[in-house]
């Protein structure tokens, strides 16, 4: 900063010194100029001096301009104090405009164990850098021994996994662990579990589906307190009530007290899974039974309206109405046992902690008609009961179309369905829904499994699958 800027009490303060040299300079280049003039106009040697100094001037600027390009010299900049970018930064910044097209990428999710000490974590970032692998977030796990770090990864598309894993271990990582990932795990952790918080409230169905997405690809079993038989069921007797975690294994004690069970083969749970888990079971457990009190009217070819509905254990009572006025064949192909029994099933059946339940009702309030999706480990089973009086009326079409758009919006990779090979309604309709279709006969028994087709990825917030899929239900 310039004595002229510099102000006391407000004021510019000029320093005398600086003014006196400027004068002196001035005088000093008035009586050199005047000395040259005179030599160059009484001189004898005038106008030689003047050829010279000429020459000297011209040399000189062709001189400075030499220099300055050898040695990169930059031109003036003025009163802004801008200096030239270092070469790095330059290069840089031309990347940065080049348009040319980025190389294709794969999105990776990648767990892998590393000591719990400083630059642990800093050496693995390190190896990752020369792959040109972009960590697009991470998550850690502290156990007793070293702390499992979750990340999920951007990287180049002819990046080999076996790759990412050898650097990996290479850098500290044990136990490593790599799958493909899509754009729904770009949504941060906060944010994607107050989403399934959030479905778990609106619909108890949710809580299972809700656990598989929180902890990845695992097996989720729900165990009934009692067995059917009435003797009480040994895997609630072996957990106790505030849960355990073993290994690769979580049990959790439902609200209703049975037990349900995580299980994966592949990585051992760590203590921050089992509390995230262990809080969305009690947050279940605090709101109780709850279902979605939508339902969509309907009018049959011949005239007559049906309501569908979602049902629950609070239909326990209609239902047995229903298979009280079903014919003994109805109920043998439903549930390929003993027709007694049928009563038996139903609070299993109709219970949110196993699957979704569709009931069909006339007018006046009675059940003609169920529609079950239920959740079996890994897979979903879809079954289907209509009152005979009802029978070959579309109902059961209708029911089992919303069935497999619930599954859809699940995540579900399939639909299966237990019938007899008589059954040729429940065959029919399974055709109908126009997808691919595998069929396995054993003794009698036929199983049709249906592939389903993904929907379409649409923008929306996490919490709202589940109302979508009813939303979807009501436009059919």
């Amino acid at each position: 900063m310039s004595d002229v800027t510099r102000t006391k009490n407000g004021r510019p303060v000029h320093h005398w010194r600086r003014d006196l040299v400027e004068l002196a300079a001035l005088f000093t280049a008035v009586a050199v100029a005047d000395a040259v003039a005179n030599l160059v106009g009484h001189g004898p040697g005038g106008p030689v001096l003047l050829a010279v100094s000429a020459v000297v001037l011209a040399a000189t600027a062709g001189f400075h301009t030499w220099w300055a390009r050898r040695h990169n010299h930059a031109p003036p900049t003025g009163d802004t104090e801008a200096r030239p970018l270092p070469s790095t930064e330059r290069a840089g910044q031309s990347d940065r405009t080049d348009t040319t097209t980025p190389a294709a990428t794969t999105l990776w999710r990648m767990r892998t164990t590393v000591r719990d000490e400083p630059g642990s974590l800093a050496a693995l970032c390190t190896a990752l850098a020369p792959l040109r692998v972009d960590i697009l977030s991470l998550q850690t796990h502290p156990l007793g021994e070293g702390t499992v770090d979750e990340f999920l990864l951007r990287a180049p598309q002819d990046l080999p996994a076996a790759e990412l894993t050898r650097v990996v271990s290479l850098a500290g990582g044990a136990g490593t662990w790599i799958e493909r990932a899509d754009t729904h795990d770009l949504v941060d952790a906060p944010t994607r579990i107050l989403g399934l918080a959030t479905r778990t409230a609106l619909d108890a169905a949710e809580l299972p589906l809700a656990l598989r997405q929180l902890l990845g690809r695992c097996t989720i079993r729900s165990h009934p307190a009692t067995t059917a038989s009435g003797r009480g069921s040994e895997a609630v007797e072996g957990a106790p009530v505030e849960g355990a975690l073993e290994g690769t294994v979580i049990r959790l004690r439902a609200p209703e007290g049975g037990v349900i069970t995580v299980e994966r083969p592949y990585l051992p749970f760590t203590p921050t899974e089992f509390a995230r888990a262990r809080a969305l079971v009690e947050l279940d457990t605090r709101l109780g039974p709850r279902i979605p009190r939508s339902q969509d009217v309907l009018t049959l070819p011949e005239g007559n309206a049906i309501t569908v509905r979602r049902a629950d254990t609070n239909d326990v009572d209609a239902a047995k109405a229903m298979q009280e006025r079903c014919s003994r064949q109805t109920l043998r192909m439903r549930y390929h046992g003993p027709v007694g029994d049928a009563d038996r099933y139903l609070n299993h059946l109709l219970s949110p902690r196993f699957g979704r339940t569709l009931a069909a009702q006339t007018a006046s309030g009675r059940v003609v008609a169920l529609g079950h999706l239920l959740w079996d480990g890994d897979e979903t089973e879809i079954a289907l009961l209509v009152e005979d009086d009802w029978q070959r009326r579309g109902i059961g079409t209708e029911l089992l179309d919303r069935l497999v758009a619930m599954a859809v919006e699940a995540g579900c990779e399939s639909v299966y369905a237990v019938t007899q090979a008589s059954n040729t309604g429940m065959v029919a309709a399974m055709r109908g829904l126009g997808l691919p279709l595998d069929y396995q006969i054993e003794e009698g028994t036929l199983v049709i499994t249906a592939r389903l087709e993904p929907t379409p990825v649409r923008s929306r917030l996490p919490y709202d699958g589940p109302r979508a899929a009813y939303e979807q239900a009501d436009r059919h």
